[in-house]
């Protein structure tokens, strides 16, 4: 499937939808944080996030149940992918490098990460 990026606004509403699995507009609303938007506005972002692809519902009641059709580790996987070729030209080590100086990551993430990547490489 080729996926399309989302606004912020779309990103937001599908880790509700992620979070909760299946849901209403309402049920979503509800676990929003103040100050809440519109049902309208929630909506039609979901209606949205369907035409895209990300989303699908059935009917429940009076109205409908939506749920993800693509999951928060695809959407993640995409977003990491394009941050990584648009802004450090594919390589992997180039973003590594630029948190290590930018971000001043301490020498237990760096071992996390070295061990993230020792696992990986013994599984090939």
């Amino acid at each position: 499937m080729n996926l399309k990026e989302l606004t912020k606004a779309e990103e937001e509403v599908m880790h509700y939808l992620w979070q909760l699995e299946n849901a209403t507009v309402k049920q979503v609303i509800a676990i929003m944080e103040a100050p809440k938007p519109a049902t309208n506005t929630v909506s039609t972002i979901i209606r949205i996030l369907e035409q895209k692809g990300f989303v699908n519902h059935r009917a429940k009641g009076r109205g409908y149940e939506y749920f993800p059709l693509i999951s928060k580790e695809e959407y993640q996987e995409f977003s990491v992918n394009k941050v990584v070729k648009s802004y450090f030209g594919g390589s992997l080590s180039k973003l590594v490098s630029f948190f290590a100086e930018k971000e001043k990551i301490d020498t237990q993430e760096l071992d996390d990460i070295l061990k993230v990547i020792e696992k990986n490489r013994s599984k090939k």
